[in-house]
């Protein structure tokens, strides 16, 4: 049987529906050109982060108008690079030469802390040739006074300046941690989002107990991580309006068959490609294709949606249904002994 996997996300027709999320191997030409060699449907560029750019401006202007002896008078300056533009400019190069490299869709990935910032920065990626961008919001609201609709705002006012700025398809990567995911989902989309990205990873320091400093820890992700997703792609599949991506907790074609199960247009991977090298894009469309041939589906689209909970007036009834059983019918391997 021929297996037809294409998708559509944000628009953009994809050969299957496995995207290589941001990370280290696309942050390069060649670690791009290498996923899509390995069959990516698209790549979701490495983020640009406001703060580093502005850092690296702030370097240039210290390092150009200073001079470089410690004299009242100076007796020779850096020199002028006459093609900067800022710290964006790297980025914005290395985007143009990956977009010209691979027939795949190149998404591009910001993450600012101004309106200014996500205006300006998301203008540049468009004008370099992204397919699409993704937000990637990621906010500590650290200030105690800060409410929670406070904290909802900042992230519909972002969506609402840059759908004012672009053209090309917006994505919002949300973390899971709001009181009301679906109403925050419904604002944004009503704001200008064309999809979704569930969930972005809450990263958290950690303590070196011998030192007793603070130390930065990043695991790569698990597939029991993707349950907050799976929930509410299935929540949302059928009400929201919008392209949806699953993420997190990818590691085989079994998490990517349940993403689109319950109505996930596009499933992202990043921590599977890392470990295993970007060649493991090929396992997992190929087990994806299996799955498909063996349980009698001709397509991708046949399945998605199959275990959402489409439109139940008592969706949350049944959730919490769902939770009791768990708790109540888990019985510990020591009594089982």
């Amino acid at each position: 049987m021929t297996i037809d996997l294409s998708t559509k996300y944000l628009g953009l027709q994809l050969r299957h529906p496995i995207i290589a999320s941001a990370s280290p191997l696309t942050g390069t030409v060649d670690g791009i050109r290498r996923l899509a060699d390995a069959g990516a449907a698209a790549v979701v560029m490495r983020s640009m982060f406001e703060e580093q750019i502005r850092a690296e401006d702030t370097a240039y202007a210290m390092y150009t108008e200073h001079g470089s002896y410690s004299q009242a008078e100076a007796g020779s300056y850096f020199p002028d690079v006459p093609d900067y533009d800022s710290g964006v400019a790297g980025h914005l190069d290395t985007l143009r030469k990956a977009v010209a490299a691979v027939d795949i869709p190149v998404i591009a990935s910001l993450n600012a802390v101004t309106i200014t910032g996500w205006i300006d920065y998301a203008a540049r990626l468009e004008g370099a040739g992204a397919a699409a961008l993704e937000l990637n919001m990621y906010f500590i609201p650290a200030d105690a006074t800060l409410s929670g609709p406070e904290v909802e705002a900042r992230y519909v006012d972002a969506v609402h300046a840059v759908k004012r700025s672009v053209r090309i398809p917006v994505t919002v990567k949300l973390s899971p941690y709001f009181s009301s995911i679906g109403h925050l989902a419904h604002r944004l989309v009503d704001a200008g989002a064309d999809g979704l990205v569930l969930f972005n990873r809450f990263y958290q320091p950690d303590f070196d107990l011998a030192t007793l400093s603070v130390k930065a820890d990043l695991k790569l992700s698990s597939a029991h991580e993707a349950g907050p997703g799976l929930l509410w792609i299935s929540v949302l599949a059928s009400r929201l309006g919008a392209s949806l991506a699953g993420t997190s907790g990818v590691e085989s074609a079994e998490q990517v068959v349940k993403y689109l199960l319950v109505g996930a247009d596009a499933v992202m991977s990043t921590s599977a490609l890392l470990r295993h090298g970007p060649g493991y894009m090929q396992t997992l469309v190929a087990g994806l294709s299996a799955w498909l041939d063996e349980n009698g589906h001709a397509s991708v689209s046949a399945i998605r949606g199959l275990k959402s909970v489409k439109q139940l007036d008592n969706a949350g009834e049944l959730l919490r249904a769902q939770y009791m059983h768990l708790l109540t019918e888990y019985v510990p391997t020591q009594l089982v002994a």
